[in-house]
């Protein structure tokens, strides 16, 4: 039977283990309604962003000479999203970091107990006796490797899908410069028809959608419709609003 010690709050090494698991799963987890991570999600999120408010713009303001209007949006709208990726990037990082900082500190002074918890881990992979004891001693001699295992095993952490915040901003500023170029060749003609502007965000709006699902393994169909349903009550709401206020 594990003896108790203050390291493990009064709880055995498997009972820690799933107490450290939720803690990396909370400090890792998205913030809601923040941008997914990774620089493809990225893109696809701020297209999205990019052709709703660029939409709504243009219906709030349909008299704008739109080549200027169109082109003072897109710089200011690339700086911010550039910006906020990079920052959302580095706060991913930041608690990533400090979660790495504080296992490599259990492991410098609590080493027996991270070699229970190490025990505990494996035991319940199946390992036992004379090869559970082996494999806990190889591990246990490579502090790197330990505190990799650590790190992926008992926080849960995927140490590879985290990355570098510039790549995420770039794929961000690429994602609203071109949905942003697109929406504005669509306005080029002198006779636009609004469905013109209209059908492009739209088409946007369901790739991106489809390219997250596809990524993340969701249905396409129900990702693709929901985009577009919020979307169209979004700028919706927009254009019902501007005709009120101005009647």
């Amino acid at each position: 039977m594990h003896q108790k010690s203050s390291h493990f709050a009064g709880k055995n090494p498997l009972e820690h283990v799933v107490e450290a698991r939720k803690k990396g799963l909370t400090a890792t987890k998205e913030i809601h309604g923040a941008e997914l991570a990774g620089h493809y999600s990225a893109a696809a999120d701020s297209a999205k962003e990019t052709a709703v408010i660029f939409t709504m713009l243009w219906i709030l303001f349909p008299n704008e000479p739109w080549h200027w209007v169109g082109l003072i949006f897109l710089f200011g709208w690339i700086v911010w999203r550039a910006g906020r990726s990079a920052l959302l990037g580095w706060a991913r990082l930041e608690r990533l970091h400090r979660l790495i900082e504080e296992e490599r500190w259990e492991i410098e002074h609590h080493r027996p107990q991270e070699k229970e918890e190490l025990r505990a881990l494996y035991a319940a992979k199946g390992f036992s006796g004379k090869l559970l004891d082996e494999a806990v001693e190889v591990l246990m001699a490579d502090d790197n490797r330990l505190l990799q295992i650590m790190l992926e095993e008992e926080l849960g952490l995927d140490l590879e899908s985290f990355e570098h915040p510039l790549k995420q901003a770039v794929g961000s500023v690429l994602g609203a410069a071109g949905t942003a170029a697109l929406l504005a060749l669509a306005l080029l003609p002198a006779q636009a028809m609004p469905w013109t502007l209209l059908g492009s965000a739209a088409l946007v709006i369901a790739f991106a959608a489809a390219a997250v699902a596809r990524s993340e393994k969701n249905r396409l169909t129900p990702a693709i419709v929901w985009n577009l349903a919020v979307a169209a009550l979004a700028v919706g709401t927009a254009y019902f609003l501007g005709q009120f206020f101005r009647a």
